[in-house]
């Protein structure tokens, strides 16, 4: 099945997560996405291990992390710092539709490679610039990684148990989200260029994003005028709304609303909950938490985390099991909608998580694997009409790998 954006060529000059987020994303989506990368280094990430998978007879390993952010590629190992580097970059640039980078701001410039300058050569270049903090302002030339931006951009404020240290999330979510919003922003682009005939340029900071997607939190903080206090595992606007430990396990209730804790109470023995003042409204349960929280803790630790569950799911009261990675992989409803993959190059199978879209039922999965460094530099140059003997003497000149 062709993909949406089937005719669409990405340039993706980025590296480690969140520009490779959006550039793998479009590739789900049915673009052509050209990965420059540098002959030697190439992506960082390709070097972020243990763990490893082994290429071929081993001589060769590129880290899980690198394959977590790169299905769907082409790879291109060029040289930019050379003026031959730059002229093929240029050429690519001229019959392409979209360009991802994440340099730090100016830093393609000294290479004329910048977005306006591939933009005098394709007014209709769609360009994407990520960076820590965006292109203007205080921070503008700092750079930014993901850990140091939860903790810049307040997530971590939110996190850990009230009397411990903030906690960042375990996963580099800030980076993935803003590979959300660089799709989303150019997807925008691309349909505006419908009618105007020309691209634009995006520009998407990570300390933005996580901002942006502080989301209740942030208007809690706005509207009260104070800061969002640490619960832990527990929610700040809904009670109860956490983990709880059962007889041989831990388990997380999602009471959402007034008529499951109702139901929840019932479950419990203790159908007066759903009538007292104190508990019969979610703003009341809120107020009334270090009251409320710890008579069902007592009360669920009478049973196994299981035989609770089944409980919950028999009475519509929203709830699961806190599983590992492994869990995730092994549950059914993660493999009936077949979010673990496996993709072939060559003998080699590498793992990999499914895209969540689906469209007309079908996933939106590329079934091309990350490619190894340089896997499409020859293919990529011959379809610009380099000959053998080009390619050849680019080769050795270290201009192309």
């Amino acid at each position: 099945m062709s993909g949406p954006l089937e005719g669409i060529t990405v340039l993706d000059m980025s590296r480690v997560l969140a520009g490779p987020w959006a550039g793998q994303l479009l590739a789900d989506l049915g673009a052509r996405v050209i990965k420059i990368e540098h002959p030697e280094r190439g992506d960082d990430t390709r070097g972020w291990g243990p763990p490893w998978l082994a290429e071929g007879d081993a001589l060769e390993q590129v880290a899980a992390y690198y394959l977590c952010a790169n299905r769907g590629k082409q790879s291109l190992a060029v040289d930019i710092a050379t003026e031959e580097g730059q002229a093929l970059v240029r050429r690519l640039a001229e019959g392409a539709d979209i360009l991802l980078e994440n340099f730090k701001v100016g830093g393609l410039a000294k290479y004329g490679l910048d977005y306006p300058s591939l933009r005098a050569l394709n007014p209709r270049l769609i360009g994407c610039s990520i960076t820590g903090f965006g292109q203007e302002g205080p921070y503008a030339h700092r750079a930014g990684y993901d850990f140091m931006i939860q903790a810049m951009g307040g997530l971590m404020s939110l996190g850990g148990e009230p009397d411990g240290m903030p906690m960042k999330t375990g996963v580099a979510i800030t980076d993935v989200t803003t590979g959300l919003y660089a799709t989303v922003g150019v997807l925008a682009a691309l349909q505006e260029r419908e009618r105007t005939g020309v691209g634009r340029h995006v520009d998407v900071a990570l300390l933005d994003v996580q901002v942006a997607t502080l989301a209740n939190q942030a208007l809690n903080a706005l509207v009260s005028g104070r800061d969002p206090e640490r619960h832990g595992n527990a929610h700040p606007n809904i009670v109860p709304y956490q983990a709880f430990a059962c007889a041989d396990g831990h388990l997380v209730l999602t009471v959402g609303n007034d008529a499951q804790f109702a139901r929840f109470a019932r479950l419990l023995g203790h159908p007066e909950w759903a009538d007292d003042p104190a508990y019969a409204t979610n703003a009341a349960r809120v107020g009334n938490r270090e009251v409320l929280v710890p008579m069902i803790q007592a009360i669920l630790m009478t049973r196994g985390r299981d035989e609770w569950l089944a409980e919950l799911e028999a009475r519509g009261i929203p709830a699961g099991p806190i599983n590992t990675l492994t869990e995730v992989f092994d549950d059914p409803q993660v493999q009936h909608r077949a979010m673990r993959r496996t993709l072939r190059r060559g003998e080699l199978e590498v793992p990999q998580v499914g895209n969540p879209l689906r469209f007309d039922g079908e996933s939106a999965t590329s079934e091309v694997a990350p490619p190894r460094l340089g896997q499409d530099s020859d293919a990529i140059l011959a379809g610009m009409g380099l000959t053998p003997d080009d390619i050849a003497r680019l080769r050795r000149a270290g201009v192309v790998r």
